[in-house]
């Protein structure tokens, strides 16, 4: 079937209190919406981006998508990716190209009227999870009810919050908010760190062996995603696992970073590495080099895919995104127990934008 229509829209969707991390802050997060119509189906595909990426796909990808095939996806793939060569790959192109694969994936499910997670085959039928969020910017009111809620209320085993705070110049807050949740979240459940790339490598490593009596296991971007000597160095002398790779938008890079030994599990976005295809493709290549994989943010869109790899460790669910997700989609999955159920009941990843719901946010 043909691909007769590409479209594009930006919504920028305020946060619910400041959120922040070691080398960022923001209110609002922008979501780039593509959908693409064949046959009269409709493929939906997002990400988290700049509004810039809905121009990206209406100036330079509308016109090699439309009028191929919607089965060929590798060709139309490869069509994206020679367009943009000159627009610059990571960066806005990289997301645009993976909100087109996405919507591609989805619309050849719903014409074929199989879950994606059936196109794709299962490895399993759920996926682990672990709650995202702590933010930098939260006072310890919030950090502690929100830890609570994910471990209390919703069962949710792993947790996750942010350190580095203002470029890593805030270590003892940084403690004190990891020696918090530890008190929120008890022994039993698995407490995770990221840094964002705040920190030098040796001060990781110092941060990392203080962290060690309140039992961290996972040690996330300590320092900048493009330091490799960096993080292997801190890889060779953290308890935790240390893991980055998010950042990525091409496999020479995640191929970089395998070879170097700088992390113990490999993180992809598909919302940045180039949409599904990017996704199964960069799972090869850890898989490769015997390695894990965990997705990153976006947890309703990598949910198909997590469920089909066989490699996989587990998704984030991101507090930023998962709002958004169940806000403005219905379809979205239940985190109840540390364990999301891709959606095997409707055509394709299953969720429809609530367009309505969406507009008031709209920016393009």
């Amino acid at each position: 079937m043909p691909i007769d229509k590409v479209a594009a829209a930006a919504y920028h969707i305020p946060t619910d209190l400041p959120e922040g991390d070691g080398t960022l802050a923001w209110q609002a997060t922008t979501m780039v919406v593509v959908t693409l119509t064949a046959d009269g189906h409709t493929g939906t595909g997002w990400t988290y981006a700049p509004a810039a990426a809905a121009a990206l796909v209406t100036e330079l990808l509308a016109d090699v998508v439309t009028g191929s095939d919607a089965a060929d996806i590798p060709a139309a793939w490869a069509a994206m990716t020679r367009q943009i060569r000159n627009a610059g790959r990571p960066g806005v192109a990289g997301y645009a190209l993976s909100a087109v694969d996405v919507a591609l994936w989805d619309l050849k499910a719903r014409l074929l009227d199989v879950p994606l997670v059936r196109l794709f085959g299962a490895a399993r039928p759920q996926v682990p999870l672990y709650g995202s969020g702590g933010f930098t910017t939260y006072d310890d009111d919030a950090t502690t009810a929100q830890l609570r809620r994910w471990v209390q209320d919703q069962g949710i085993g792993r947790v996750k919050i942010k350190i580095g705070e203002s470029y890593g110049t805030e270590p003892e807050r940084d403690l004190h908010r990891v020696a918090l949740a530890r008190r929120v979240i008890g022994e039993a459940a698995e407490l995770y760190v990221d840094a964002n790339g705040g920190y030098s490598a040796k001060q990781a490593v110092r941060l990392g062996e203080r962290m060690r009596e309140h039992r961290v296991t996972w040690f996330e971007e300590p320092v900048s995603s493009d330091d490799l000597p960096g993080l292997r160095l801190v890889r060779e002398h953290c308890a935790a696992d240390v893991t980055a790779g998010e950042y990525g938008c091409d496999l020479a890079y995640f191929t970089r970073m395998c070879q170097a030994g700088a992390v113990d599990c490999l993180q992809i976005d598909a919302t940045r590495c180039g949409g599904y295809t990017g996704w199964f493709a960069a799972t090869a290549v850890a898989a490769g080099h015997n390695l894990q994989v965990s997705a990153h943010c976006a947890p309703n869109l990598h949910l198909p895919a997590a469920a089909a790899t066989v490699n996989l460790r587990h998704i984030e669910w991101f507090h930023d995104h998962q709002r958004i997700e169940a806000d403005l989609f219905d379809g979205a999955a239940d985190p109840s127990g540390g364990l999301a159920r891709p959606r095997a009941d409707s055509p394709g990843h299953g969720l429809t934008l609530r367009t309505a719901a969406a507009e008031r946010h709209r920016v393009r």
